[in-house]
């Protein structure tokens, strides 16, 4: 499937200044089709040489992703390739490195100034991803140290054949049966690709950990519905079973008895790398010193911010309290820790998150339609339990259908926790996920954040913009999301969940401050507890579990923060800009129609200005 064969490719013909801005709605591909049809039509679009030759690479790009990674194309909504499972031996990387190195060839003999805004952006965005995965490739080779991507890849490669209905259940599970028959040989190129003198334990210890997920798969998505199938069918899909069920059980072997006993290699990937990878994770100015500086001056500031609401919190409970002129920061510790308090009070059911976060969601929906905050979108969205394959490093996390999946679910996906926690542990966690913070939460992943978003963002016309979204748009929308959603006075101006807000906005400041410290500085883990409990006011489980995330990812944790910024400093300057006629629906639909393309793009769309080009 092509660009060229979606709505998605004409609009990257527009020239600069006409880049459409489309409302959106259920007919906005169509709408957008029409417009720029008779754009054409009367002369007012001519594409160039360039814009045509780009077009051609970005259809090459999005063709050959079958080729390169059949679960990738799935995850995308191409399903051209659903019976195979990846290669991930030498020869396949070998391969990838020469398709990209011809990609990157091509684009270097593209003119950008001569492309159109549209396809300068898209360019701009393709030369990120190419960068980035020769560099995955060739330097930073997480193919030969990380286990943990050979496993979510084999989970993947089931689940998302099975998490929606894109197709016939028999074809979907004649192709799950093809994948699995495909399993041992996959495993065995990855055992052959890792080398465990460069594996970091806790890469070892997480891959254990999630590797028996495929089997749950098994279980809970693909025996429940081998009764409706035909003979032959059923038949190829038991043994097929049965060759995955050996798979995954000689992996497991091999993970604790080999692996293991042998990881030897430092997760902290050093100050070189990290640099490397967090710029093309960030595709921003920002540079890992700035981001440094400025979430350090943010992390005086919130907690300034949380002591003021703190005060009128605690002054609701106790009322003839006389707060001191200068206090010191153990007395603000003390009062912000006291009213948190009054949060911890309610929390949800153990076994109950997911149907809280039911109930929020539908909140948060109508609160966004009443306050007329941006558009909603009609996709359907569903609350699921996480898939255990993919435990162990977020408690949730939002699941889109692929740009090319139109019409699919996108699910919000909820860790349960852990059957062998402690009470202990349970009692932190939940305090973390109190009541007011699954509304955080809730707005986070689901409306107006992720959720809303991915969905308007699939509308823009262009797959390939669809495909390669950025990170910090994404992220940073979600925790602007959350403040907007306060800013309106969600739950009636409560000062409490403006407190939990902040609470929230801190843990993505010191986010940013650990990510880098760690990789780069050496920050131990006692030094990263103190920054999330102390400073950060996080609970015990909810600081464990980041230093966990924060050891198994690099770069990904700063996007949450880097992308608040850039989202808060475009829309302050867009205010300034249209005056009396800036209205929040009007600007949060306009920076949604772009797609999810780097923050510095949308602006210079909705400002009118250049669009920032690279120089290499």
């Amino acid at each position: 499937m092509t660009n060229s064969s979606r709505v998605k490719a004409n609009a990257n013909t527009a020239k600069k200044g006409t880049e459409p801005f489309f409302h959106i709605g259920s007919d906005v591909k169509l709408l957008a089709t029409l417009a720029l049809l008779v754009l054409t039509t009367t002369g007012a679009i001519t594409a160039s040489a360039a814009d045509s030759a780009f077009e051609k690479l970005a259809d090459d790009y999005i063709e050959g992703l079958a080729r390169i990674s059949p679960v990738g194309a799935t995850a995308i909504g191409d399903h051209s390739a659903d019976e195979r499972l990846d290669d991930v031996d030498s020869a396949a990387r070998a391969g990838t490195r020469k398709t990209f190195l011809d990609y990157r060839a091509t684009l270097a003999s593209i003119d950008r100034n001569e492309l159109s805004r549209a396809n300068q952006i898209d360019a701009e965005i393709l030369h990120n991803e190419i960068e980035s995965t020769l560099f995955r490739l060739d330097t930073l080779e997480e193919w030969a140290w990380n286990p943990v991507d050979y496993v979510r890849l084999s989970g993947n490669a089931i689940y998302g054949l099975l998490a929606r209905d894109f197709a016939p259940i028999e074809q979907r599970l004649d192709n799950v049966a093809a994948r699995l028959e495909q399993l041992p040989r996959f495993l065995e190129q990855a055992r052959a690709s890792l080398q465990p003198e460069r594996v970091p334990k806790i890469h070892a210890e997480t891959a254990i950990q999630q590797n028996p997920g495929l089997s749950s798969i098994i279980e809970t998505m693909i025996l429940p519905q081998m009764d409706a199938l035909p003979a032959a069918t059923r038949s190829r899909l038991e043994v097929a079973i049965e060759i995955a069920r050996d798979a995954i059980a000689e992996h497991q072997t091999w993970l604790e008895e080999e692996l293991l006993p042998r990881a030897a290699g430092d997760f902290r990937i050093g100050a070189d790398l990290y640099d490397q990878k967090l710029a093309f994770a960030l595709n921003s100015p920002m540079s890992r010193k700035e981001i440094k500086l400025l979430a350090e001056s943010e992390y005086q500031l919130v907690r300034k911010q949380m002591y003021e609401i703190a005060k009128q919190v605690y002054a609701g409970m106790h009322p003839h309290t006389a707060f001191p002129d200068d206090p010191d920061e153990a007395y603000k510790q003390v009062i912000i820790r006291a009213a948190l308090e009054q949060a911890y009070r309610h929390t949800p059911p153990r076994d109950g998150i997911v149907d809280v976060a039911r109930q929020y969601l539908q909140q948060a929906t109508d609160f966004v339609v009443e306050h007329n905050i941006v558009t909603m979108p009609e996709d359907p969205v569903e609350i699921i339990v996480m898939p255990e394959f993919q435990r162990g490093v977020t408690v949730a996390y939002l699941d889109p259908p692929g740009p090319l999946d139109d019409g699919q679910k996108a699910f919000y996906a909820v860790a349960p926790l852990p059957a062998d926690w402690t009470d202990e542990q349970v009692r932190s966690f939940l305090r973390e996920y109190n009541l007011l913070s699954m509304q955080d939460l809730t707005i986070h992943e689901g409306i107006p954040g992720h959720y809303l978003q991915i969905a308007l963002s699939n509308r823009y016309p262009s797959a390939l913009r669809s495909v390669l979204w950025s990170g910090p748009f994404v992220e940073g929308w979600a925790v602007y999301a959350e403040r907007v959603m306060v800013d309106e006075g969600y739950l009636d101006h409560d000062p409490l969940m403006h407190l939990i807000n902040l609470k929230w906005y801190l843990r993505a400041v010191t986010n940013a401050i650990i990510d880098s410290a760690i990789h780069v500085d050496g920050m131990t883990r006692d030094q990263a507890m103190q920054l999330m409990i102390e400073g950060g006011f996080q609970e015990e489980r909810e600081a464990a579990g980041k230093w966990v995330r924060a050891q198994l990812t690099s770069a990904q944790l700063s996007t949450y923060f880097v992308g608040y910024q850039e989202h808060v400093t475009m829309r302050a300057d867009v205010e300034d800009a249209w005056g009396d006629e800036f209205t929040l629906r009007r600007y949060h639909d306009q920076a949604l129609s772009y797609g999810s393309p780097p923050v510095k793009f949308v602006r210079a769309l909705i400002l009118n200005e250049d669009i920032p080009l690279s120089t290499d």
